[in-house]
């Protein structure tokens, strides 16, 4: 297992997308992995493909996965705030 992570942006803008690395003691405790799909073709396989990466690298306590109903628009804040609540992190994604 890992030692340090390292959590890009890519849409930070350039001055701000330095060093994102956290430390942390993964090892001892699960983590709970939030997934949010934008709706549009193929996405849903996409955060498939990034889940089973992830559980191999750490230990997934659960996965919540939310949809959006339209893709043009930002996610409602019922959706925002679930996750908030139920995730550590949020994997966002769009394929086609």
């Amino acid at each position: 297992m890992p030692d340090l992570i390292t959590l890009v942006a890519p849409d930070a803008p350039i001055p701000a997308a330095g060093d994102f690395t956290v430390k942390s003691n993964l090892s001892s405790r699960s983590i709970r992995c939030g997934l949010l799909d934008n709706s549009k073709g193929n996405a849903d396989h996409l955060l498939r493909l990034v889940v089973a990466g992830v559980r191999r690298e750490l230990p997934l306590a659960s996965v919540i996965s939310l949809r959006k109903d339209n893709p043009a628009r930002g996610a409602p804040v019922p959706i925002i705030d679930q996750l908030a609540a139920e995730a550590d992190f949020v994997v966002s994604a769009m394929a086609d």
